[in-house]
């Protein structure tokens, strides 16, 4: 069974992403959200964001509110922060298969990349 999946990692910090909000939509013609979670103590969710038949081809966002996360772990940032909110765009053509998709962070850059 397919499923999504996320984690987050303070690279700036050298630890997991604790408490980042984490919202998916799916883009159909309209923008919907699909379900929100928060990061753990590892920096992951605590389940799967989507899977089984909520989990289909097409195209997805996932929004992670890195800049909240900083801005409550003391690091100075100005004002707006560089970066912010996080949106990351992706494809699903197999949903079939388990998509994983990390995020790298850090007040001034981010990466991600398809994991496993």
């Amino acid at each position: 069974m397919g499923r999504l999946t996320t984690h987050v990692l303070d690279t700036a910090h050298g630890r997991p992403g604790v408490g980042i909000a984490v919202t998916v939509y799916r883009i159909d013609g309209e923008r919907r959200r699909l379900a929100a979670a928060t990061t753990n103590a590892d920096g992951r969710c605590d389940r799967a964001l989507l899977d089984g038949e909520g989990f289909v081809a097409g195209v997805y966002e996932l929004v992670f509110g890195v800049g909240e996360y900083f801005d409550r772990s003391g690091s100075a940032l100005p004002d707006p922060p560089f970066v912010g909110d996080v949106v990351l765009r992706f494809g699903v053509s197999a949903p079939d298969q388990h998509y994983h998709v990390p995020l790298l962070v850090s007040p001034w850059s981010y990466s991600t990349y398809r994991g496993s």
